[in-house]
């Protein structure tokens, strides 16, 4: 789950080549100090870029201020509300007839569908232009909701929850890809930070826009409330004038897209095990609450666990110093450290801040990633790129959140829990090292 765009590319092999060669002499695998980002002037802007009165100021206030940025980040938060709505909202509407087990399969297919969607949608985007790409993809997902909640039986419920996810608009590839139209090069990195800073929100939001939604309209109002706000928010972002002149890049297509990269995949393979890492402490932190005999604890322990996420956006926002010497190995570094304390598993109050703590370095960290990734991949694949970076980190999650499952129930410990988030964090750790130096000879 994202956080990536390019400069331009559109010369041949050798141009590419060269670019490639010149991007690792500038910052391999890092966030470079602000001084050192030029924006090309040869590179034709979508989004009709204004004149930077003020070259040096990178804050997130300079960012929001540029026009069209504030429409286009808000329009696809709110798109992307479901995300954090639809498997709350399933769960609870397929309690009122069926098992805990089918509910967690509805679950799973949305999830699933989604993490097979947005690859698919993206490379559309790349090829052609976004709008059609949204408005197909939202008439879907709204279908799927739509067929979810008529529950004809449980096969066709389980493939409608599936084409729900499936449809998802891609929001977060479809964002990020702009963001050098509308920005100076300079600004891009902040672009970035604000963007999986503020993508918090969605999982705070999401659950109380269900919660609402099932008061007023009963079970099937939190469907019906997540499909009215993917709408929403994708008529509101297809509408804007950067969405709609934005053309992919005219390139040579090849059937694995941007996985054809070598350096690309160990950034993704990365990007899983820090999902992992994620998603097994939302099990675990779940599974403390209990052992605490206070289950309440565990929305307050992710809420923390969010906050410290957006807390540390901003502050890698705000401080340069931090930018100049973040590199992905380094960063997923402390990601790691940051989930050693919640081992202690101590009272929940010392809990909190331990959980908060254990955020703080996640926007960063998929801040750099995006940054590789939008350097690495092939000319006209940048869209794909950053879907795949959404749906590695989605599985991984998947996976880690399953693993923790397991262990608890096997050791009846909450400290096993939380053992997996730092053990996959340190794997993410030499994977990010591997392709550090992957890129250090490519720019040798």
């Amino acid at each position: 789950m994202t956080t990536l765009t390019r400069a331009r590319r559109t010369g041949g092999p050798d141009t590419l080549r060269s670019t490639f060669a010149t991007i690792r002499e500038r910052h391999v695998m890092s966030v470079p100090d602000d001084t050192e980002f030029v924006p090309p002037a040869d590179r034709p802007s979508a989004g009709g870029r204004p004149a930077d009165a003020d070259p040096t100021d990178t804050s997130a206030l300079a960012v929001l201020r540029a026009p069209q940025t504030a429409r286009v980040l808000a329009a696809s938060l709110l798109g992307r509300i479901p995300l954090g709505a639809a498997p709350l909202a399933l769960l609870v509407f397929a309690r009122e007839t069926m098992t805990l087990t089918v509910a967690g399969l509805l679950v799973g297919a949305f999830t699933a569908g989604t993490a097979v969607g947005q690859p698919m949608l993206a490379r559309m985007a790349d090829r052609w232009r976004q709008p059609p790409v949204l408005w197909l993809a939202v008439a879907a997902s709204t279908v799927g909701f739509a067929l979810t909640v008529a529950h004809v039986n449980l096969p066709v419920t389980l493939l409608a929850a599936a084409l729900a996810g499936a449809g998802a608009p891609p929001f977060e590839s479809c964002l990020r890809v702009l963001w050098r139209d509308l920005l100076p090069a300079h600004r891009v990195q902040t672009a970035y930070t604000l963007d999986i800073a503020v993508q918090e929100t969605i999982f705070i939001l999401g659950p109380v826009v269900t919660l609402a939604a099932v008061g007023l309209a009963g079970p099937a109002g939190g469907l019906a409330a997540a499909a009215l706000f993917q709408a929403a928010g994708t008529v509101w972002f297809a509408t804007t004038d950067a969405v709609r002149r934005w053309r992919g890049e005219p390139a040579v297509r090849h059937w694995a897209g941007p996985l054809r990269a070598g350096g690309l995949r160990l950034v993704l393979g990365a990007l899983v095990l820090v999902g992992a890492a994620v998603g097994s402490v939302t099990v675990a932190a779940t599974g403390y609450a209990e052992s605490a005999g206070a289950r309440s604890w565990a929305g307050w322990l992710l809420a923390a666990q969010a906050t410290g996420a957006l807390i540390g956006g901003l502050l890698f926002v705000r401080f340069g110093g931090l930018r100049r010497y973040a590199t992905l190995p380094r960063t997923v570094a402390v990601f790691a450290a940051g989930y050693l304390p919640l081992l202690l598993t101590p009272t929940p109050a010392v809990m909190l801040v331990l959980m908060a703590v254990s955020g703080l370095a996640l926007p960063a960290l998929l801040t750099i990633a995006f940054v590789a990734l939008d350097d690495l991949a092939p000319a006209g694949t940048v869209a794909e790129a950053f879907a795949w970076a959404a749906t590695a980190f989605s599985v991984g999650s998947a996976g880690g959140a399953a693993a923790a499952g397991a262990l608890l129930d096997a050791a009846g410990e909450a400290t096993v829990g939380f053992l997996i988030a730092p053990l996959s964090a340190a794997a993410a750790c030499g994977i990010a090292l591997m392709a550090a130096r992957t890129l250090g000879r490519s720019a040798g």
